[in-house]
């Protein structure tokens, strides 16, 4: 059986909400979470956007399952104090943590002031982020002057196992560039043609062993207009393929994108059924692909029904 986790969408569900879901996800039997990080949420509706990196200490603590956060060192996060932030969590619940490291949207970066980068200079300004984060990892003293810069920064309190470090990809190019230096992949649910070259130049350029995690975007509802009309009201701001998605600067600016996007353009980008077989065919044709880890997020915000009817109708079928 794959690894089937949930997906904790800091945009759209306050904290405190989530906490209570990850514990009902865990007792549904789900393996795993995700937990994504933003500071600004895509779209005014979904309306939230706690600090995932606070909230992962809560959830953690209160579950056992392995969970993940999705984030981005360089510019919201100065490499050194994201490696604190991990290694500390790390060292708190060993071999349970993973970082998904991705070059970011504007979204998001904004916020500090700085220019935003073209996508090769973010590219280039993660992986030195990453070589810092890694030294830090191992003990060392990092000084660095380069697109991050670091003075003799150090870290006290190591784990004793650091977290994995997952490439973000949803490109041939990303997953090709990153499969040198990424502990494994996380990309999201596409149609198979381009998943499966994803998953070839991840393979093919030094991922050959390294693990595969894909996030499926759902909605469901006991029927299909009730699934289709949550899907369209809360994630209509996140169709859009890059690089449009990682240049906006606010949710009113996806809200504006989004004025023409229609309820039937949510089939692109999420899984829309009132069927539980039909998101069990979803997990079967992802471990196919050869993926180790799906994470399955309900785009709604209410949590508890949908957690509640996976882990009784489609965990099970996935033995």
């Amino acid at each position: 059986m794959p690894v089937v986790g949930w997906h904790a969408s800091h945009e759209q569900i306050p904290p405190s909400q989530l906490l209570r879901d990850i514990q009902l996800a865990e007792q549904a039997g789900f393996h795993a979470a995700w937990s994504s990080d933003h500071i600004t949420p895509w779209s005014t509706r979904q309306g939230e956007s706690g600090f995932a990196l606070s909230w992962m200490g809560a959830a953690m603590a209160t579950t056992a399952i392995p969970v993940g956060v999705v984030c981005t060192p360089g510019q919201r996060y100065h490499p050194a104090v994201m490696a604190q932030a991990l290694a500390t969590l790390a060292e708190m619940f060993p071999g349970r943590l993973s970082a998904g490291l991705g070059s970011g949207e504007f979204l998001n970066e904004h916020v500090t002031g700085d220019p935003w980068p073209d996508k090769a200079t973010r590219n280039a300004r993660l992986k030195e982020s990453v070589d810092v984060i890694r030294a830090l990892f191992a003990g060392e003293e990092v000084t660095h002057h380069g697109l991050v810069r670091v003075d003799r920064a150090r870290l006290w309190s190591l784990p004793e196992q650091p977290p994995r470090m997952l490439a973000l990809a949803v490109s041939e190019a990303t997953a090709r560039w990153a499969a040198g230096w990424a502990d494994g992949l996380v990309t999201i649910w596409q149609p198979q043609g381009m998943l499966k070259r994803i998953v070839a130049a991840f393979r093919e350029n030094g991922g050959e062993d390294k693990p595969l995690a894909m996030q499926i975007h759902v909605s469901w509802a006991p029927d299909d207009d009730e699934a289709e009309s949550i899907a369209f009201d809360q994630w209509r701001s996140n169709v859009f393929e890059p690089p449009l998605c990682w240049n906006l600067a606010t949710a009113e600016e996806f809200d504006l994108a989004a004025k023409y996007v229609g309820p039937e353009d949510m089939y692109r980008s999420v899984v829309i059924s009132s069927d539980p077989a039909r998101f069990v065919e979803c997990v079967r044709e992802a471990v196919d692909l050869g993926f180790d880890e799906i994470y399955l997020h309900h785009v709604g915000q209410v949590q508890q029904p949908f957690i509640e009817t996976f882990g009784k109708q489609v965990l099970p079928a996935l033995v």
